[in-house]
């Protein structure tokens, strides 16, 4: 039978486990709320750039140039933009989407390069030796678009040099605090989002010409779109991470009731085995 000592001890040890659990589930929701209402202060910006791109790329002039981000080529090399955490402790989020991009990648018949974003989708690729053009991490539960600016710039300056003919973003989409799906979008070449108001096209005057107003808003779309998936991973991240927190305090509190019961069966035993050595005595001596 153990020892009451080493039960108390087994049972201190899984009540701090579960005070420790406890507070990071606390802290990956208020995290999370931060996440979701960032992530919903972006839409109005969003949901306007891809109306004028779509009014834009509805305006046909004539004799201009297909801009680079819109160009379609045949398909030689793919790059890959792979979106996970920094940290770990939040479930199978990050295995799902590593997971999904590692079968993206083997159905491929070109080669695939990758831009890793977040310590765990870096060292995933790492492990399969896949070729990783660069890797960002460190950007933080609250990152601002600045700071996602060197991750478009590289993939559009190789796409415009030719280097790839295809870039994808995968990533983690939050869906529900209870659910996040893992994803896998292209995002070049670029195609503008189609035009659903059915009228006709709003009478704007551009300067210095539409041409010129369509080629600066694509790069700030392009870079609103990785944007918009990195605040989708980092809710979906702290989203997950409260869940796993939540389900290891419940299984700590379960094993404490267990080893409380243990403890207490422990506590009558040697009780009973005093009274009966008490008792023995006592008919010895009598």
């Amino acid at each position: 039978m153990i020892s009451t000592r080493l039960l108390r001890r087994r049972i201190r040890s899984v009540q701090s486990t579960a005070k420790i659990t406890r507070a990071m589930e606390m802290i990956a929701t208020a995290k999370m709320k931060r996440a979701q209402e960032q992530a919903v202060r972006g839409r109005p910006y969003s949901e306007k750039i891809g109306q004028i791109i779509a009014d834009l790329g509805a305006i046909v002039s004539p004799g201009n140039v297909l801009h680079p981000l819109l160009e379609k080529r045949e398909v030689k090399k793919i790059a890959i933009i792979h979106i996970t955490s920094d940290r770990g402790l939040c479930g199978g989020l990050n295995a799902n989407i590593n997971r999904l991009t590692g079968t993206f990648i083997l159905e491929q018949q070109v080669p695939v390069t990758i831009v890793a974003v977040g310590r765990k989708g870096r060292d995933f690729m790492m492990r399969a030796r896949r070729d990783i053009k660069a890797e960002f991490t460190n950007l933080g539960d609250r990152p601002k678009l600045f700071d996602i600016l060197p991750i478009s710039r590289i993939v559009m300056d190789e796409y415009i040099a030719g280097h790839v003919d295809k870039v994808y973003v995968a990533y983690s989409k939050f869906v529900s605090a209870m659910a996040q799906k893992p994803v896998i979008e292209q995002l070049l070449p670029l195609e503008p989002p189609a035009k659903t108001t059915g009228g006709q096209i709003a009478d704007y005057i551009f300067e210095p010409d539409s041409d010129f107003v369509l080629g600066e808003l694509l790069p700030r779309y392009m870079e609103m779109k990785i944007f918009h998936a990195i605040l989708e991973s980092i809710a979906s991240e702290q989203s997950a991470r409260m869940v796993a927190m939540r389900n290891a305090t419940d299984n700590a509190n379960d094993v404490m009731q267990e080893l409380t019961l243990v403890l207490n069966k422990a506590r009558q035993e040697s009780i009973t085995k005093e009274l009966l050595d008490i008792n023995g005595g006592l008919a010895v001596l009598q």
